[in-house]
């Protein structure tokens, strides 16, 4: 956490402590600013300009009533919804995705997605990887190395670090409390340490809080949260309504800081550091409503000054992070669902539908096309089409079988993903699953194949980067997994 000008012990020059301590440790994903920017002044910033956005639906997405349907099941299987054709002859999607289905051009369908975990976890999402420690109810898994699995959004920060200096290269949009779903922090850093986990926009709860099935929704609201990783003056990043306010408090801080004498005796780089924290990239990135209102309102953002239960309130993330992307972040992570994002039995939302499978679907499935469509098409508007890749997944499927709950259960053996962008052979289906989508049947392709397909987009070799864990052992990325033969 980061915070500027906080309400702590303050030194004569007016600076809190743990301000001043945190400006000298600066690490915004990848090196600490001072070796990032010592080591562009003197070689300059060649890495490649390349993204991604992962898009994660916590709970498990019914892949059979969105993108794999199976009109001629018997009807405890098929479910309601009727398949639509797309845009690309022979590709049909569900009827709650006509949208996606107008741009089905622009997008790729991994339908025979293998190899997770009865876990609700969305770690292997994260990572790839099944293998983990405890994270809140979802149990140790072993076989991870010392320090655990880096997400991907990690790794590009380890390998590229920052596009600009001034612009963290992994960047988490998690909502708050959002580790009660997905269990594994949307930020996550692995053995590479905290110098790569995701810079955090929004608040979220203490990460020494363990949730664990069964805690009230009050326990949750009492536990203390934690600010967002910039607060200038009190002024958090997730409250952007007063943008003048905002960029007041970036002057008022740049300001304040020379007056009192706290540049003098800096070096170069220093001042660059403290440039970063005085510049409104960040700010101007994060403030989706700098965008023409229709483009606003193709997003599906609703206008609601207090989130509406139930409502759109996270859309507002898929034109966050096509705006990071654009402003220069390696990696954003996103979890979708309805508003909040939280475990049923306490009053929220997720994909995790043992009962009424289809309302649901009803309710969040159309926001979720109205989202992605939306931030497809503008990357392709905004030149952006060939150098950010998107990936929407949950950490497993749902049953083919319908229960008695008018609801789908767990299902490891059968999951899909859309992705899109990257520069990618889109406009196609990979892989397909039986006749009852009970499990791969032509093409079967691992969560690892689809990180490998992400990492080559980004211009990282998968086959061969390793790298060390805390004990300086290395370890391949993806265990050598190629990317999806058909999508490069």
């Amino acid at each position: 956490m980061l915070n500027i000008l906080g309400p702590q012990s303050r030194f004569c020059d007016g600076l809190s402590r743990r301000s001043f301590l945190s400006i000298g440790s600066l690490a915004m994903g990848g090196m600490g600013l001072r070796e990032v920017l010592a080591a562009e002044a003197v070689q300059g910033n060649s890495r490649p300009n390349k993204a991604t956005i992962m898009i994660l639906l916590p709970g498990g997405p019914p892949h059979q009533d969105m993108v794999d349907l199976k009109p001629t099941a018997p009807s405890e299987i098929r479910g309601p919804f009727q398949p639509i054709r797309t845009n690309v002859p022979g590709i049909d999607l569900g009827e709650t995705m006509p949208r996606t289905a107008a741009i089905m051009d622009k997008m790729a369908i991994v339908r025979s997605l293998h190899g997770g975990l009865n876990d609700h976890n969305v770690h292997i999402n994260l990572t790839g990887w099944e293998t983990h420690p405890q994270m809140g109810d979802s149990p140790h898994r072993p076989g991870f190395p010392l320090g655990g699995w880096p997400s991907l959004g990690a790794v590009a920060s380890k390998i590229h670090g920052p596009i600009d200096p001034s612009l963290p290269a992994f960047i988490s949009l998690s909502p708050p409390n959002a580790e009660s779903t997905t269990r594994a922090s949307l930020n996550q850093s692995g053995f590479l340490g905290i110098g790569h986990a995701g810079f955090e926009t929004n608040r979220r709860k203490r990460d020494d809080i363990v949730y664990k099935s069964g805690v009230s929704k009050e326990q949750v609201n009492a536990d203390a949260e934690s600010d967002a990783d910039i607060t200038l003056k009190g002024i958090s990043l997730d409250r952007l309504g007063n943008r003048k306010q905002l960029l007041k408090s970036f002057d008022r801080f740049r300001r304040d800081a020379d007056s009192r004498g706290v540049m003098d005796g800096m070096d170069t780089i220093t001042r660059q550091a403290f440039g970063i924290l005085t510049s409104s990239r960040l700010a101007n990135a994060l403030n989706f409503r700098d965008e023409p209102a229709e483009l606003v309102r193709r997003y599906g953002i609703s206008d609601a000054a207090t989130p509406v239960h139930g409502g759109p309130e996270l859309l507002k993330q898929f034109l966050v992070a096509t705006r990071l992307v654009e402003a220069g972040c390696r990696c954003v992570t996103l979890a979708f669902s309805q508003w909040p994002l939280e475990r049923m039995s306490r009053g929220g939302f997720n994909w995790d539908w043992h009962k009424e499978n289809f309302l649901n679907v009803r309710a969040t499935v159309p926001m979720l096309d109205i989202g992605l469509s939306a931030m497809v098409e503008d990357l392709h508007a905004r030149g952006l089409a060939d150098d950010v890749s998107v990936v929407v997944w949950g950490e497993f499927g749902r049953t083919p079988r319908i229960n008695a709950n008018a609801g789908r259960d767990h299902w490891p053996n059968a999951n899909m993903c859309i992705m899109a962008g990257g520069g990618m052979q889109t406009g196609q289906v990979v892989g397909s699953t039986n006749r009852l989508g009970e499990v791969p049947q032509d093409r079967p392709v691992h969560y690892r194949e689809v990180f490998a397909t992400l990492y080559h987009n980004m211009g990282i070799d998968p086959e061969t980067l390793t790298l060390e864990d805390l004990r300086g052992r290395p370890h391949y990325v993806v265990d050598q997994r190629k990317p999806i033969g058909e999508l490069i």
